[in-house]
């Protein structure tokens, strides 16, 4: 279901041009007109989900071979040295579209794109064994 004002609804409906790379029932890859580098990506489920946790199983299974492929294809063509995988979730997180959307960044050497750069932090070892139990996914 498509969502009225969003923008990457109306690209994957073709109401809005994009360049599309590729594109299957599931998902559209198009390129980003705002790129970080030469050849950065974008792979879009054409189902509208606002985030990570609205992406369906059958999305979920299909996103990752996607991604290794996309990074492949930059690094072959285009000559990248790698490429960064990346997506935010929630406006906290730096989402500026709420369409799921998961990034191809590639990277070139020498190519002076600083990305994911933080201070780390110190915390002490009870800290440490508290978030354990605090995140420790359970079993399905």
């Amino acid at each position: 279901m498509a969502e009225h004002n969003c923008i990457f609804c109306k690209i994957i409906q073709g109401e809005i041009p994009s360049y599309t790379l590729y594109e299957d029932d599931l998902f559209k890859m198009i390129l980003d007109i705002q790129p970080a580098s030469k050849g950065h990506m974008l792979i879009l489920p054409k189902r509208h989900a606002q985030n990570l946790l609205d992406l369906g199983e059958k999305e979920e299974k299909q996103l990752l071979s996607l991604a290794k492929k996309a990074g492949k294809q930059a690094m072959l063509s285009l000559g990248a040295n790698g490429f960064h995988v990346l997506q935010n979730n929630g406006e906290a997180a730096g989402q500026t579209v709420l369409h799921f959307h998961l990034h191809i960044i590639p990277r070139y050497d020498g190519d002076d794109l600083s990305a994911l750069q933080w201070k780390p932090l110190a915390f002490p070892l009870e800290t440490f064994q508290n978030l354990v139990s605090e995140l420790s996914i359970p079993l399905l």
